[in-house]
């Protein structure tokens, strides 16, 4: 089938990529033509895993190919795929105005039929607005043109992308016509040959699946946080504690890991949207209110634990860091605690000497010019003369480290723990000083 993605972000090219690996003729549309030229070169802009194999090889069979020319696009495709940027507004609700300027493009050159789709994370409704933005461009063109637009939200893990997308759990296509329905089943019937994963609703529904799933899983985390910091003043041990209610199926081991916070972006955005979409009609989320508060409070509580420690005073110091990236396997930093805790570290009059495997080049150019901040290119390199170890991003490399070397590089063998990658009574034994989060009473 003949696709037309718009936008070469994150969703776009895995969108695009995967589509073409199954066959399909794929074209890319973007108006940055510094990421264009690069991908037509075979690069690409952002660290995926997978994703550079898959776009490589399509590109050489003549599957995948870019453009900034939207003319081009909108001429390709019997699919037109809307998957650009809906950054929050000041006031935290969605900004779709560059899905709009999509809609507006496909109705300014579409000739024909076709199927346009949004993929990009939209408030509900959404795709009404994009339908009458197209209508009104054909109106003014003097056409009429038969179309249909449905939602087909995405539910993709950074660092788990590609995957995500050949063998997803779910996918969810919003339709208002049966039509519509069948050309979807024939596009994604190469993801669901051993099990029908494709789930037809109403459009509206689509477009709140993808807020409710998102703010969902947001709220097992801060859930769990929550937890962690009583379990820290009672004495008890919170992976403990996971154990045991991830043992019942009702609530189950996914998103209970409670940490230094979420980031990424995805979860702040989508919560904020959802917050925003609901006071609109008139609806208080009084939950996701609590879960986005508790999640900018958890934020701080590594940087609180350090503080405490060097009793108040950390000026001169100088903290390792282990992770940039709000997750493993990606080099996003967007809205990622480790951006919180540098902030706090310098503000206190500390310097940072920081390792991340992937996202280090980001976090350069993020921070370009100060002189507070060291990254480097090896986690024992970052331990090299400083008073403490601040892990952030549970990278698998951090797993399992030289913890004598570890030891004698660090001034003081004392580790910050975000993520508790480690056992508290192995780090003892280790001679270390050990802080994790909601790990039994701590400072």
């Amino acid at each position: 089938m003949k696709v037309t993605v718009f936008g070469s972000g994150y969703v776009g090219l895995v969108t695009g990529a995967c589509l073409a690996e199954t066959g399909n003729n794929v074209v890319c549309v973007d108006i940055d033509h510094e990421k264009i030229s690069m991908l037509k070169r075979g690069q690409i802009p952002l660290y995926e895993p997978g994703l550079q194999e898959i776009v490589t090889r399509n590109i050489e069979s003549g599957r995948l190919t870019f453009t900034t020319v939207a003319r081009e696009g909108v001429e390709h495709g019997l699919f037109q795929f809307i998957a650009v940027g809906t950054p929050p507004t000041e006031e935290g609700s969605a900004d779709f105005s560059y899905v709009m300027s999509v809609a507006e493009t496909i109705g300014r050159y579409a000739n024909d039929y076709k199927v346009v789709v949004n993929k990009s994370t939209v408030p509900v409704g959404t795709a009404a607005r994009v339908r009458e933005v197209i209508d009104q461009v054909l109106e003014e063109r003097g056409i009429e043109l038969d179309l249909d637009v449905a939602s087909n939200p995405e539910f993709l893990k950074e660092g788990a992308a590609v995957t995500d997308f050949m063998r997803p759990d779910r996918i969810i296509v919003g339709i208002n016509n049966p039509r519509t329905g069948e050309l979807f089943r024939t596009l994604y019937d190469p993801f669901t040959r051993n099990r029908d994963r494709l789930i037809m609703m109403d459009i509206k529904s689509a477009e709140l699946t993808k807020y409710a799933a998102n703010a969902m899983l947001a709220t097992k985390i801060s859930f769990m946080n929550e937890v962690a910091n009583v379990a820290e003043k009672v004495g008890a041990d919170i992976e403990q504690v996971r154990l045991g209610i991830g043992a019942d199926p009702r609530i189950g081991y996914h998103f209970i890991y409670p940490g230094c916070g979420f980031g990424g972006s995805c979860f702040p955005k989508d919560i904020e949207a959802l917050i925003g979409s609901a006071a609109e009609v008139g609806n208080n989320m009084q939950l996701l209110k609590a879960v986005r508060d508790v999640n900018d409070q958890q934020k701080h509580v590594l940087f609180g634990k350090i503080e405490r420690y060097f009793d108040g005073d950390l000026k001169g110091k100088t903290i390792a860091m282990w992770g940039l990236a709000f997750k493993p396997n990606t080099d996003d930093l967007r809205e990622a605690p480790s951006i919180t805790l540098l902030e706090s570290l310098w503000a206190a009059g500390a310097n940072v000497r920081a390792y991340d495997p992937v996202a280090s080049d980001k976090a350069k150019a993020m921070f370009k010019g100060r002189d507070d901040l060291e990254i480097v290119t090896s986690a024992m390199d970052a331990l090299d003369g400083a008073d403490a170890l601040a892990l952030v991003t549970e990278w698998t490399e951090f797993r399992s480290p030289d913890f004598a070397r570890m030891s004698e590089l660090l001034l003081s063998p004392v580790v910050f723990d975000g993520r508790n990658v480690y056992e508290p009574s192995m780090m003892s034994k280790h001679g270390f000083t050990y802080f994790g989060i909601g790990r039994g009473e701590q400072i």
